[in-house]
């Protein structure tokens, strides 16, 4: 299984459309067994799920994402946790732990310490990156809801 996390020195980077490294984690029988650091050579937003999907990722770690990326990767069958702060090294130990702390509802507006204050998308299905309803906003574009 690989891991990505959104990062800047050594930290969980809050905006996955503005990333410009990923660190890739490769994990085996619940281990880290290898992790890089991979610059994103300035893909943002939805393009960055096929970034992520080129490299063979299943799960995202991030902080605030917008709809549109959420929706490009659940399509790319990435697994989102959103809304994660701290140590990037750390979120992935209490992930494979089953102790990670994440919101679904973190959107791309989720800047330093809140979570999941701001803008959020309301709706049924918040679970991994698929079935998100964005409710009284534009669906037809590719901002969803968060701009």
């Amino acid at each position: 299984m690989k891991i990505a996390v959104t990062y800047e020195d050594g930290q969980v980077f809050q905006h996955f459309g503005h990333t410009e490294n990923m660190k890739i984690y490769d994990v085996q029988d619940g281990k880290i067994t290898e992790s890089r650091v991979v610059s994103t050579d300035g893909t943002g937003h939805g393009a960055l799920a096929g970034f992520l999907q080129e490299r063979g990722v299943q799960a995202l770690i991030c902080g605030g994402i917008g709809f549109g990326a959420r929706e490009a990767l659940g399509e790319a069958g990435i697994e989102i946790y959103a809304g994660v702060s701290g140590e990037a090294d750390a979120a992935v130990e209490a992930l494979l732990g089953g102790s990670l702390s994440y919101s679904q509802d973190a959107t791309c507006d989720h800047h330093g310490e809140g979570h999941g204050d701001g803008h959020h998308c309301h709706g049924e299905g918040h679970g991994h990156g698929e079935g998100h309803h964005c409710h009284g906003h534009d669906q037809g574009g590719s901002h969803g809801c968060c701009h």
